[in-house]
């Protein structure tokens, strides 16, 4: 299986995305624009819809697993068939009333449970290291493209000592090495380490065209400091490419923090994750291929419908019809 780093959009996919606010271009982006847009969207509604699904599932996690009658990590020892090895009864990986996705073969864990509960670890994961990612990412373009000189240069090595690492390789190698407690935690901070200069990138190049135009200019001959001319000049123009980059960037972290998983530095057992779960059916493709098909599913419909969601998003803002 090839895991792929954290998808993180190029200059070239954002550089001709509007200026929102900018004086001398179109209207400011609209969030109630950008969600009718989708509306109309067959594709987008339906990404929207299944990602809704999926946070419900994560943040309603303990009052779905009572109404399913088992927990992530009860056994159910009848529910498999110890003469064989553990096989779940039943045809499906033993889909049932009572097991509505079946049972993991050998302990009988419900998988239904489980992948609700990995829901939760992904999205919280995934969502946090966009996050961070954004606020570093954020303020450091900002730093280096408007005071630009050894602030610039600074910032700059730095992003160009982090973007010259194979991020996946070091992150295995750093997570390998530190202790397995708190470990969603280390996920986030590692996986946003390696993330945030691509954001940074982008903002620091979109800053210093800003800091040149006439608005800013204007703002600054009339007295404005210079945290005014970065939080009211600038920093409301670059909304668009923060939300486009952001947006695309949530998809490659829920792969990134699947794949390391799968890898086994990632999220560490008896916690439930999408892809420790597909780690676990390796051995089990050919007499319960559920095992791994449930998860897989999950796991491939919440990126495709991210990434599907993004490039909408993009779309949208490109084609200057947000207000």
């Amino acid at each position: 299986m090839t895991v792929a780093g954290p998808r993180t959009p190029t200059l070239l996919e954002v550089e001709e995305v509007g200026l929102a606010g900018d004086p001398g271009g179109g209207p400011p982006t609209s969030t109630g624009r950008i969600l009718g847009k989708l509306a109309r969207d067959k594709a987008a509604l339906l990404c929207l819809v299944f990602l809704l699904i999926v946070v419900l599932m994560a943040v309603f996690a303990p009052l779905i697993t009572k109404l399913s009658g088992w927990g992530p990590d009860e056994f159910d020892s009848g529910a498999i068939n110890s003469d064989l090895g553990g096989v779940p009864h039943g045809s499906l990986g033993g889909i049932s009333g009572e097991h509505w996705f079946g049972v993991e073969p050998q302990n009988g864990r419900d998988l239904f449970a489980r992948i609700v509960y990995g829901a939760r670890v992904s999205i919280t994961i995934a969502l946090s290291a966009t996050v961070l990612t954004g606020i570093l990412g954020v303020v450091f373009g900002l730093l280096a493209g408007f005071y630009r000189g050894w602030v610039d240069q600074a910032i700059s090595r730095v992003m160009d000592f982090l973007m010259a690492f194979p991020a996946l390789i070091f992150m295995i190698a750093i997570l390998s090495s530190l202790p397995a407690g708190n470990r969603p935690v280390l996920l986030v901070v590692v996986i946003s380490a390696f993330g945030w200069p691509y954001l940074a990138r982008v903002i620091r190049g979109q800053t210093m065209t800003l800091a040149n135009r006439e608005f800013v200019e204007a703002a600054r001959a009339s007295g404005a400091k210079n945290v005014a001319l970065v939080f009211r000049e600038i920093l409301p123009n670059l909304r668009g490419s923060i939300i486009v980059m952001t947006t695309l960037s949530v998809p490659g972290y829920i792969g990134t923090e699947a794949g390391l998983s799968f890898l086994g530095v990632g999220v560490t057992p008896p916690t439930a994750s999408w892809g420790q779960m597909i780690s676990s059916s390796v051995s089990w493709y050919s007499v319960d291929p559920m095992f791994f098909a449930i998860p897989g599913t999950f796991l491939f419909l919440t990126v495709l419908s991210l990434t599907v969601l993004g490039d909408k998003i993009r779309s949208v803002i490109d084609a200057g019809e947000a207000t």
